[in-house]
């Protein structure tokens, strides 16, 4: 158990590590003034004011990240993120909290021994580095003094977390038993019958019938609520054309980007630094006597192959090793040779030829960038000058009338196929909150593009009038048709089946499965047959109706799990990790919850206001 503990403790306080100085390293720190240096306590366990930032910091960046784009702060508070990192501050208060009451703590060696450990402060040599230690605690805004006490209690907090969650392990059988309900198989036979299976054309509806269909489907034909929404936009494509792009700019933005057009040779590199030559000379010899390989001396060094990873290098960029890396062969692993840090082993990956590309040859691609660049400027440019007007009274179809800009008008249903605009989040966002007491305003497309939109109305939910729809009633009324048709003559053949005859014996083109399971992908069979053959019994038949047409089913056996297939052992493996993992959160919260009830929660809203007042 203590293994386990030393194990929980090492993934959290590297989680930690990477949180701190990885998620900081964009935007460095922010130190706030005044005396009030937390947000609020549990028991005797602050959450400061300088962690809560960056926490919630880091989760607008991770979210950022996520979704591609900037997050507004108060986008961030709409989907909960101030709420989701202030409770997880409480957590790990109410933690450190019941560790120092419970007196865990770990010892100085321990503590020596996290930091040497902590990849972010290692120097070219892999080692524990104090000049790199001191440099990423400033550029954390953070004392050796405030990170080592909190490094300390964390440690501590997940001691006490690790004791509660080390060693769950349901019984075998619980997991045992998910594991065959959900490997367990069917062997079935199966017949499609589609429209050819018909002898004769299906009866012409009359106009009661498709209305008492339209009546009886009303919900397929229902306009979902609706925004019309007049609306002008502008995108760099619409005045492509009318943007002139001089010879003496293509010229210029040639001669700015030749580096990227005329590509010198170039080899895709890894470098492994070492302390002195002879080290270097040593582990050299012992791959080239095959006692070890390149990763195996990576991992000597507890780095990765990405930390060794140079990319693309020209000769320049290796100076003293270039001649010695240059003649290598791909795969090859070339020095020891001097490099900037020391010297080193490199392995070359792959060679990049040179690269040339004329003028006259990149002509194209180039106008095609300094026209849209233009482009994007021109409409930056006029963009404030639009606002003004509308802020000023002129309606969208003035401006559309005096500008470039188009007018537009769309039903916003907010699905998709509303149009082409729509495909802008942008403008999703703002028709999404749009009211009639909202006056028109230019926004930012996010391509270099502005719109700016009115309300006329919202259109309530309502049927599509019958005159509107006709043809897809008519069009879903004779698929209805042909499928009871259909199912009809399968019903009639299932019985057939039912009595002893087989698929060939009554005109059927019989399909054989031989095992699937519940959630076997792959299969091509109409939707609801798998559903359909695991409530049969052996001998079974069912009929279902399928994409425009009927199938037949027959139910041959039913076979249990296969312990000795790969994804049985899969499924075990997952269920059972699944289940230990919900167990080991619900016991967690259930602690959680204790420490939270027994200790005393203060928040101070005023100092949450104070950080938030920053990200706005």
């Amino acid at each position: 158990m203590a293994e386990k503990r030393t194990s929980m403790g090492k993934i959290f306080v590297y989680g930690l590590m990477a949180l701190l100085f990885v998620g900081l390293g964009g935007f460095g720190a922010t130190n706030f003034s005044g005396n009030v240096r937390s947000i609020g306590s549990v028991g005797e366990a602050e959450i400061g004011v300088q962690e809560y930032f960056r926490a919630l910091r880091n989760q607008i960046s991770a979210a950022e990240a996520q979704a591609g784009q900037p997050i507004t702060f108060q986008q961030a508070q709409e989907q909960g993120l101030t709420s989701q990192v202030l409770a997880q501050m409480v957590v790990n208060a109410a933690l450190e909290d019941e560790a120092r009451r419970l007196g865990i703590s770990i010892g100085d060696e321990r503590l020596a021994e996290e930091i040497r450990n902590t990849q972010a402060f290692h120097g070219p040599d892999g080692q524990f580095s104090r000049e790199a230690y001191n440099y990423t605690l400033d550029n954390a805004g953070l004392s050796e003094s405030e990170f080592e006490e909190g490094l300390r209690a964390d440690s501590a907090s997940t001691i006490l977390q690790g004791s509660v969650l080390a060693g769950i392990k349901l019984p075998a059988t619980y997991v045992d038993t998910l594991a065959a309900f959900a490997g367990e198989r069917r062997a079935f036979t199966w017949a499609e019958l589609g429209a050819e299976a018909l002898t004769t054309g299906l009866p012409v509806p009359s106009e009661e019938e498709l209305t008492k269909w339209y009546d009886d489907n009303i919900d397929r034909f229902t306009r979902p609520e609706t925004k019309r929404i007049t609306y002008v936009w502008l995108t760099p494509d619409m005045i492509l054309d009318s943007v002139d792009v001089d010879q003496d700019s293509l010229r210029a933005a040639y001669e700015e980007r030749e580096a990227e057009f005329n590509l010198p040779e170039r080899r895709l590199v890894e470098r492994l630094v070492f302390g002195d030559e002879a080290t270097a000379q040593a582990a050299q010899d012992r791959i080239t006597a095959g006692e070890a390989t390149f990763e195996d001396l990576v991992a000597e060094r507890d780095l990765t192959l990405s930390d060794t990873d140079m990319g693309d290098v020209t000769v320049g960029d290796l100076g003293a090793a270039a001649d010695v890396v240059f003649a290598a062969e791909v795969g090859a692993v070339a020095g020891p040779a001097q490099s900037d840090l020391g010297p080193a082993l490199f392995r070359v990956n792959a060679v990049l030829p040179a690269q040339s590309t004329s003028f006259e040859e990149a002509v194209p691609a180039l106008r095609d960038t300094l026209a849209l660049d233009r482009a994007r400027r021109v409409i930056e440019g006029q963009a404030q000058g639009f606002d003004d007007e509308l802020a000023a009274g002129a309606t969208l179809e003035e401006l559309a009338e005096a500008s470039d800009l188009q007018l537009g008008e769309i039903g916003w249903t907010g699905r998709d196929g509303d149009g082409e605009i729509a495909a802008y989040e942008g403008f999703r966002n703002l028709a999404a909150t749009v009211s009639g007491d909202d006056y028109p305003t230019v926004t930012q497309l996010g391509d270099g593009g502005i719109f700016a939109m009115r309300l006329e109305e919202v259109l309530a939910p309502a049927p599509i009038p019958f005159a509107e729809v006709k043809s897809q009633v008519e069009t879903q009324y004779e698929a209805k048709q042909r499928v009871d048709a259909l199912v009809a003559i399968a019903k009639e053949k299932a019985s057939e089946l039912g009595a002893g005859k087989t698929f060939d014996a009554i005109g059927l083109t019989a399909n054989k499965e031989e095992a699937l399971t519940r959630n076997a992908f792959g299969a091509e069979l109409a939707p609801g047959v798998l559903q359909a053959v695991f409530e049969l019994e052996p001998g079974e038949t069912r009929v279902i109706d399928g994409l425009d047409s009927a199938v037949i089913i027959q139910l041959d056996k039913i076979l249990p799990a296969d312990k000795e297939d790969e994804s049985a052992q899969m499924l075990v493996n997952l269920f059972g990790d699944q289940a230990n993992a919900d167990v080991a959160q619900d016991l967690f919260r259930a602690l959680s919850a204790d420490i939270q009830q027994r200790a005393t929660v203060s928040i101070d809203q005023q100092a949450i206001n104070a950080v938030h007042a920053n990200f706005q």
